[in-house]
């Protein structure tokens, strides 16, 4: 009997261990936790103005920063991504003259991928 109660207590310890890791919502990809050359640029290049963790924010000047995270930018392809960053416009400051083409494509498939999905 006590056998019996002891295994019944592992497997029920197993159970909830795996049902911790099967989570059915999907996780906010956080930048500050990733070590990847891309955050690594968007803190470097893209923090100041759409926050740490890309979700927008007011400037000091008044003028609003979209978040990358959702709103406008979901509806966005990549080549449009793309082009905003090596471009700019709209408040923006071009990055062709600071970034790589490569940077360029690795920044506008994070915003696009990463960012917009929440995944990595």
């Amino acid at each position: 009997m006590k056998l019996r109660l002891k295994l019944t207590a592992i497997c029920l310890a197993f159970a909830f261990t795996l049902a911790g890791c099967w989570d059915s919502k999907p996780r906010k990809f956080v930048i500050a936790e990733s070590k990847s050359y891309e955050t690594s640029l968007f803190r470097q290049h893209c923090a100041i103005c759409h926050g740490p963790e890309g979700e927008g924010k007011t400037l000091d000047d008044g003028r609003q920063v979209p978040s990358l995270r959702e709103g406008e930018f979901k509806s966005k392809t990549r080549d449009e991504i793309y082009h905003q960053i090596a471009e700019g416009g709209e408040g923006m400051t071009p990055f062709k003259g600071q970034l790589t083409r490569r940077e360029v494509n690795l920044m506008s498939e994070f915003v696009y991928k990463d960012l917009r999905e929440g995944s990595k």
